[in-house]
């Protein structure tokens, strides 16, 4: 299992040590339950997020929320990505329950080939969602980024990152 920090394809730099956000929300605790209401069984709206610690010298933030027990948790395949924000302005310390984003804000494509929040959805199991969210030191200008084209934008730009995972499973 990965760690709630970072993931294999978002691994810290091994140069420096970077310092830690802190990313919460009002809609679940940290390795809680995400309620239905952010989920496809509900009205899939993205939920709030609360963030703290950013370096002085932040000029964006990036989001990625992630899935990756995809497509069982027993087998997990792939890492599903299920959001990307972009140039997230630096003053910016929390998101709303279901939007808007602040102006400049942009967002990437989730997996499902589409630029919008894709809430919890999982065929099989309970799943691990990993809200990831990143300080860095530049805009990217990116229109809307795939979670790979977000990665190598971000190269050599992270100064501090943190993650908020929370955990869905289907009704029966």
């Amino acid at each position: 299992m990965g760690t709630a920090d970072a993931g294999p394809r978002f691994a810290p730099s091994a140069a420096r040590e970077e310092p830690k956000l802190t990313i919460t929300s009002p809609a679940f605790s940290a390795n809680g339950a995400i309620p239905r209401r952010f989920t496809c069984e509900g009205e899939d709206v993205s939920p709030p997020l609360v963030w703290s610690g950013a370096p002085a010298a932040t000029r964006s933030f990036a989001l990625v929320v992630e899935d990756p027990d995809a497509p069982d948790p027993e087998h997990p395949q792939t890492t599903w990505v299920h959001w990307v924000v972009v140039d997230l302005p630096p003053d910016t310390s929390s998101l709303p329950e279901g939007g808007p984003l602040p102006a400049g804000a942009h967002v990437g494509q989730n997996d499902w080939k589409k630029t919008a929040y894709g809430g919890p959805c999982p065929p099989i199991g309970r799943h691990r969602y990993f809200h990831r969210l990143f300080a860095l030191d530049t805009r990217l200008g990116l229109a809307a980024p795939t979670r790979a084209e977000l990665e190598q934008a971000m190269d050599q730009h992270v100064l501090a990152r943190g993650a908020l995972m929370g955990t869905y499973e289907k009704g029966r």
